[in-house]
Parts: structure tokens; C-alpha cells; sequence
């Protein structure tokens, strides 16, 4: 993090539209640590930041707040809350028990074509890891997991990750980027939809295990 303050992306523009874009970009830099627990942030500060104005980015604070992921301290701004490890534990075992049978099962029953429009949101994984760009290295592999579970065809399951990986805390990512580590992780989404494409159900299994396992291993570590 540096001096003057998270490494925010500046998202230019005004108006609603930015609205979620913001809180996107918001949840990011909780999940890698940019924002950090018990740190007070003003949307004033955090709009500067992002380049945008503050109404956007009080509106996104409001969205967090509500999702308990930060709270409002009164004329200062809002809180990032903690999360224990303990639950932690208890976000990754509820998604590795979703994600890894979902996912195999695609194996057999995604549409070939679906799957191979996944590989340029694969491959912006990969770019923002070899850039060292955490934020956007966050919000690729959301839409890319997210997108892969929506072909499932339940719209609760892929409501209750997505639940699931805002609350997760990834702070070990600033590491791995710092030491060219990270592009491997990254790799693994090409590689699983090699699998899925191949209708190799135990490859999909041993990469989708292998990859949530760093949720809490690699990927954890302060």
C-alpha cells in the first residue's frame, strides 16, 4: 500500500453507472488488503482515488455496509470489519464443498462454445497477474468463476459464492505478485478450461481442488 493510500484504479466518469463499478473495485481491495480492517476510510479520500466523484463511491460504501463488510463511523467515514480466520475456514470449505462438484459436473454438460468464451476473461487473469495488478486480478477471476458456475443453470448457487468470495481476504496476493509467483495461480484457469473443454471430469476436480486450496494457503498469508 502505498503512502498516500490504497492503490485504487482510477475509474474515471460520473453518474450511477459507476455506482457498482466502484463497489467492485472497493470489494477488490478488501479481499487483497489495500483496505485494511479496522481502518477508517471517508468516501471524500477513496473518491480522490478512484477519480471519480465522492457520490458514486458513498453509494458503493452504503452497498458494502449493508453486505457487513464495512460500517459507518459517524462524521468520519467507514470501517473495514475483520474477519476471523475461523471464518475464513468456514467461506472456503462452503465454497470448495459448491465449487469443485459444480464445476466437475460442467465437464459433461457445458455448451463447448460457452466455455471457450470464458478464455479471454482466462487470459485478463493472466495479463493482471504479470502486471502486479491486484484489483483487476480480483475482479477477472470473479467474473470468471462466476460466469463458469452460471453455467450450471442455478442462479441461488452462484448468488451464494459470489456472497462467499466478497467475504474472503486474499492478502497473501501482494507477496506472490511482488515475486513474479502469482502468474502460476493464474495460469490454472487456462488450464482448467483445457480440462473442461477435453471432458476430463478428474482433471477438472484436481485443478478446481488445487486452485480453492490456495484460497487458504498461498494466497492467505499476510
Amino acid at each position: 500500500m502505498s503512502a498516500g493510500g490504497p492503490a485504487l484504479p482510477a475509474l474515471g466518469g460520473r453518474g450511477p453507472s459507476y455506482r457498482e463499478r466502484v463497489a467492485d473495485a472497493l470489494r477488490a481491495a478488501l479481499i487483497t488488503g489495500e483496505l485494511r480492517p479496522g481502518e477508517v476510510y471517508s468516501a471524500p479520500g477513496l473518491a480522490a482515488r478512484f477519480g471519480v466523484s465522492a457520490t458514486p463511491v458513498r453509494e458503493a460504501l452504503l452497498d458494502l455496509a449493508k453486505e457487513g463488510l464495512v460500517d459507518a463511523v459517524p462524521n468520519k467515514g467507514y470501517r473495514v470489519t475483520a474477519v476471523s480466520e475461523r471464518q475464513l475456514d468456514e467461506y472456503t470449505h462452503v465454497r470448495a464443498l459448491i465449487e469443485i462438484p459444480t464445476t466437475a459436473a460442467l465437464a459433461a454438460t457445458a455448451d463447448p462454445a460457452a466455455l471457450a468464451a470464458l478464455r479471454p476473461v482466462a487470459e485478463e487473469i493472466v495479463a493482471a497477474a504479470a502486471a502486479g495488478d491486484l484489483i483487476a486480478y480480483i475482479d477477472a477471476d470473479r467474473r470468471f468463476h462466476l460466469a463458469l458456475l452460471a453455467l450450471a443453470g442455478n442462479a441461488h448457487l452462484v448468488e451464494v459464492v459470489r456472497d462467499l468470495r466478497r467475504r474472503s481476504r486474499l492478502y497473501g496476493l501482494t507477496a506472490l505478485a511482488e515475486q513474479g509467483r502469482l502468474r502460476a495461480s493464474a495460469e490454472e484457469h487456462l488450464e482448467l478450461l483445457d480440462a473442461l473443454l477435453a471432458r476430463d471430469t478428474e482433471a477438472v476436480r484436481a485443478v478446481m481442488t488445487r486452485h480453492l486450496g490456495h484460497v487458504r494457503g498461498l494466497w492467505a498469508a499476510p
